[in-house]
């Protein structure tokens, strides 16, 4: 929205009144003048009860958090997602940010049963022959109830507080013009990239303002874990979930932060390691995992079974982040610094302008306070912060789904060790690292990228000849000139026909191992062991050509 339209609406003028109001009330005063945002407003408003409250015991982040807490929703949102990102805001700010997630009012029961009637068609007794006045829980966007379907099925239903959406709207046109503002007239602040953060906000929640994507979210997550018995999320019912109401099974176990205080008798040992793999799994295996899996978002079941919830917040992964993830993890595990950084470069997490010589040395520092020969003392989530931190304190920006990651494995650590002692996350990662790895390397995962890049050398086929034409053409056109003095061509030469030979020699093995693959996913022909005796012969020469392409090298420097 252009600035001077923001100023000639009244519901954003008295918005921007508000927020000159509460922020100069918590102390802020100073960057309201700073930003010169008071002078915006009509002369007559300007100095109209703007007077800062005595706060004499209360720290910046606690007057920042009180602010969120009075501009509502839509702000404390925005600090629920910033308690997430220690890695911009600190770690002061973040842990007190983080206690906005239980700062959230409620709305009345007959706004709730009008929502639900509105939503649904109609009258709140025809779909539900209980339902509880009192919700359960209150979040800034949504809140739940429990009630029973006619069938007699518990549900639990989340429901949208009224113009939510409308009201998100608005405030995040008010904070792109505050983040503008900031920028222009607090260049030291340029380095937090607040615009890019308020990108970033406004996609996750406009997201978790969607139920229909929670819900699918929720239906993906169960597919993925449809087969383990020891991983589950609430069933959805479609029939009665819209984009502001979602409708889900009600979950009646124990929360984990209740485990202590609970009479029933659960296996702890087991829940730290089923709490454990279940983010290995959605993390390496899946590449789509809980990005809250905080002590309230987890239920435990009859037999030890961990149930999520509060699927609004989600990350997502490729295979490649999978395979450097996992490879990050084992250089970890084994202290290879020199793999670590090289596989921080690899992941495009550090560079060139970063002082390697130094970064390594911090990394070292850090790798040494949990290190020992059997890995008891390391603490992955742990270490994954404090690497953070220090790509942060080198001036790196961190991708949202490494932070999401790092922090959902802190909390899962974070579980594991109160629940057993003895906990020890090191033995939980280390067998689906290798499942990575292994699917990485395999023969099938080999055709298989074939296959899915055929397109991309079927251009590279045909432009490739055109390409070399036109540079041909222009060097023809342009009388090109190279004049060049030499010393020892003949040396030159000779180790340019070695080199020739070698990549000869390797292109015709990699083709081996390329038609071999591809023969491998065919079930004609002769077999053994199930699979094509031509495709293991191809491996088996490609192996022996190999072997002694590494000879030649190492023996004899030539082929």
């Amino acid at each position: 929205m252009n600035p001077a339209a923001i100023y000639q609406n009244k519901q954003y003028l008295q918005r921007i009144r508000e927020i000159v109001k509460i922020s100069t009330k918590h102390g802020f005063n100073h960057i309201i003048e700073h930003i010169k945002l008071k002078d915006k407003l009509p002369f007559t408003k300007r100095y109209l009860h703007y007077k800062p409250s005595e706060e004499p015991d209360a720290t910046t982040p606690e007057r920042a958090r009180l602010v969120l807490e009075e501009l509502g929703p839509t702000f404390i949102k925005f600090g629920q997602i910033l308690s997430t990102r220690e890695d911009l805001i600190g770690e002061e700010y973040a842990k007190e940010f983080s206690k906005l997630q239980d700062i959230t009012p409620t709305v009345s029961y007959d706004i709730i049963k009008s929502t639900i009637e509105h939503e649904l068609g109609h009258r709140i007794n025809y779909y539900f022959s209980e339902f509880d006045k009192q919700s359960l829980a209150s979040a800034s966007i949504g809140q739940v109830h429990k009630a029973t379907l006619k069938d007699g099925s518990k549900v639990a239903i989340k429901i949208q507080k009224p113009d939510i959406l409308k009201q998100t709207e608005e405030d995040i046109r008010i904070m792109r013009y505050l983040a503008n503002l900031i920028e222009k007239h607090m260049p030291h602040w340029k380095y937090y990239n607040i615009p890019q953060i308020i990108d970033e906000f406004e996609r996750s929640i406009r997201k978790e303002i969607d139920y229909q994507q929670e819900k699918t979210n929720i239906k993906k997550f169960r597919k993925m874990f449809k087969d383990d018995e020891t991983i589950t999320a609430p069933k959805v019912y479609d029939k009665y979930s819209t984009k502001r109401i979602l409708t889900m099974e009600y979950i009646n176990g124990t929360k984990i932060k209740d485990l202590k205080k609970s009479r029933k008798r659960f296996d702890k040992k087991l829940i730290a390691k089923r709490g454990a793999e279940s983010i290995f799994k959605q993390v390496l295996i899946h590449g789509f995992f809980h990005a809250d899996p905080h002590p309230g978002n987890i239920f435990i079941l009859k037999d030890n079974v961990i149930c999520f919830i509060d699927f609004g917040m989600m990350g997502h992964i490729d295979k490649d982040t999978m395979n450097d993830l996992a490879q990050l993890f084992i250089h970890i595990t084994n202290y290879n610094i020199n793999g670590l950084i090289n596989q921080l470069t690899n992941m495009g997490l550090i560079n060139e302008t970063i002082d390697i010589r130094t970064f390594k040395y911090d990394t070292i520092d850090i790798m040494d306070m949990y290190y020992d020969n059997d890995l008891k003392n390391i603490q992955l989530g742990e270490i994954l912060n404090k690497l953070m931190k220090l790509l942060v304190k080198h001036k790196v920006t961190l991708p949202r789904e490494i932070v999401l990651l790092s922090r959902a494995i802190i909390m899962i650590e974070s579980i594991g060790t109160t629940l057993d002692p003895d906990f020890n996350i090191a033995e939980e990662y280390k067998p689906y690292t290798k499942q990575v790895i292994r699917r990485k390397i395999s023969p099938l995962n080999l055709a298989k990228s074939i296959k899915d890049n055929a397109f991309e050398y079927e251009h590279l086929a045909k432009t490739l000849p055109k390409s070399l034409k036109e540079i041909i053409n222009r060097l023809a056109i342009g009388k090109i000139n190279i004049e060049f003095e030499h010393k020892n061509l003949d040396t030159f030469s000779n180790n340019l026909k070695w080199i020739g030979n070698r990549l000869s020699f390797a292109m015709i093995i990699s083709s081996l191992i390329i038609g071999s693959s591809l023969i491998m996913q065919t079930d004609k022909g002769h077999l053994l062991f199930g699979f094509p005796i031509i495709g293991i012969l191809g491996f088996i020469i490609s192996a022996v050509l190999g072997l002694g392409l590494i000879i030649s090298i190492i023996r004899f420097k030539k082929i």
